[in-house]
Parts: structure tokens; C-alpha cells; sequence
């Protein structure tokens, strides 16, 4: 039997908001696996729908580069916020994203290996412990992604809290329409979807809150039983899917509707593609 300690139970509770003893009892019966004590208590009715965000915050701040052909994102972290808003780790960060954008590296470790544009005698990582230095912290860079721009597409980016929250959101079908890719990004900012849309939700995901929901009901016939799942799996997809959630500055409208509009308003068949949700120490 797995060890269950007093720091698992924490976890749990702070993730559910459930007691500490039916906490305890959902990781005993789930030998400790978190994701299946999360379901446990769901399937008792003691915990919603939990969206997963990590527990641990650390410190720091999320950069971007727009250049010509790409939005560079950049995620630097450090040990305390008063660093983090520090001018020169704010310059350290604007540097290497414009950098970023510039050679497009392959990977992270790739990048940190590379030529600092400004002075050619350091690299991006003897910079970056130059700042160490400088500031009297522990700096990393965790992680980079470089979002290549579509001749045929709008990208919409939100910086929140300082650059701790960062989302982007790229619809597809039409240029200049930044500002509509923004809001959306403003939503995805504040809602946290999971996936653009239902037909993106893995059947796994599916079925397990098929389980869940079923697991709820007793005593009631297998029409109205998969009636009620289906209601179930809806109810699911409106939360966590984009396109289903009701649009945060027009609540009678969903943000698949609010693109659909534009759509016809513009002429042209607009889709939202893909999003990124990044917020600091995640």
C-alpha cells in the first residue's frame, strides 16, 4: 500500500477545496494517485470539475518578441517578485526574446549556447549569469516557444499581471484581426479553457467523465440515465472548450458565435486554431 503523507493530503485539499479526512480516504482508496483521488471524490460528489493549475508559484515574468514572421514567447523565472520587476531583469528579458526571434532556435538548449546579438564575446547564458551577478539571484530560463505567423492569419496576444499571465490566440482565415484575437485572448486569460473546441476533447477525457457522471446516478432508467450523461458531457465541454464558453465582455453569446459573427460581418470564414495559456512558475 502507497504511503500517504500529511503534504499529499494538502495537495489534494487545496486542489479541491475538500476536507482534510475525506481527502485522506480518497488518496487511501486510490493508493495514492492523485488524479484518481481527484475522481474519487468527484465520483462522490464531493469535488467539481478541477482545473489543474500548478500549486507551486514561482517567480518571474513572461516575455515576447513580435518580428516580422514570428511572436517569439519567453518565460524567465527568479527567486522573488521584487527581481522580477527589477529594470534589468525586465532588459535581460526583452533581449533575449528579440534574440530568439532573430535566430528562431531549435530548442532551449539549443538557445542558450547562442551568440548574445549585443555583444558577441558572451553567450545568451553568459549573459544571463552576468545578471545573476548583477542582481544577486538565481535566474533560469524555462522555457521558449517560437509561433510562426501565417500569411492567412491573426495573432492576438495578453499580458496580465505584469507579465505573470501571458495568453496568445491565433484565428485563422483572415489578416487585421488582431484586435479580435486579443479579446479572445483576454478571455482565454480569465476562463483557462482546456481545448479550442468539443471535437478536440479526447475520447478518454470523455469517457472518464462519462464514469464520473453515471457514478452520480442511481435509480433512474437507461434512457433518462444517458440523457443525463449527455447533458453531463455538454455541461463539461461549455466550461472547458473555448469555443462553447460564454464570452466574457457579452454573456449571451459563446466565443464560437462571437467569431461566427465576425465572420459574416467580414466575409470571410474565420476559425480560432490554436491558443497558449502560459501564467509564471507553471
Amino acid at each position: 500500500m502507497a504511503t500517504i503523507t500529511p503534504e499529499m493530503i494538502k495537495e489534494l485539499r487545496e486542489v479541491t477545496g475538500v476536507g482534510m479526512s475525506k481527502c485522506k480516504e480518497a488518496l487511501v482508496e486510490s493508493g495514492g494517485d492523485m488524479e484518481k483521488a481527484i475522481d474519487y471524490l468527484r465520483k462522490i460528489g464531493m469535488a467539481s470539475a478541477v482545473k489543474k493549475e500548478g500549486r507551486e508559484a514561482k517567480e518571474g515574468t513572461i516575455g515576447f518578441f513580435h518580428g516580422t514572421d514570428n511572436l517569439t514567447v519567453i518565460e524567465v523565472n527568479c527567486e522573488t517578485d521584487f527581481v522580477a520587476q527589477n529594470e534589468r531583469f525586465r532588459t535581460f528579458v526583452a533581449d533575449i526574446c528579440e534574440l530568439a526571434s532573430q535566430i528562431k532556435p531549435r530548442s532551449l538548449e539549443a538557445f542558450i549556447d547562442q551568440k548574445y546579438h549585443k555583444d558577441p564575446t558572451l553567450t545568451v547564458d553568459q549573459y544571463r549569469n552576468l545578471v545573476i551577478q548583477a542582481l544577486g539571484e538565481n535566474i533560469q530560463i524555462k522555457r521558449i516557444e517560437i509561433i510562426l505567423k501565417d500569411k492567412d492569419a491573426s495573432l492576438g496576444t495578453y499580458s496580465h499581471m505584469g507579465g505573470k499571465l501571458f495568453t496568445v490566440v491565433e484565428i485563422t482565415g483572415a489578416r487585421n484581426q488582431e484586435e479580435l484575437a486579443k479579446e479572445i485572448a483576454m478571455h482565454v486569460a480569465a476562463e483557462n479553457p482546456e481545448y479550442v473546441s468539443s471535437e478536440d476533447v479526447p475520447n478518454s477525457v470523455k469517457a472518464r467523465e462519462e464514469e464520473i457522471a453515471k457514478a452520480q446516478i442511481t435509480g433512474k432508467p437507461a434512457n433518462v440515465i444517458e440523457k443525463i450523461v449527455l447533458g453531463k458531457i455538454k455541461a463539461y465541454c461549455d466550461q472547458f472548450c473555448l469555443n462553447c464558453q460564454k464570452f466574457i465582455k457579452d454573456q449571451s453569446q459563446t466565443v464560437g458565435q462571437i467569431v461566427d459573427a465576425k465572420s459574416k460581418q467580414i466575409g470571410k470564414p474565420l476559425k480560432i486554431r490554436r491558443f497558449w495559456r502560459w501564467r509564471v512558475g507553471n
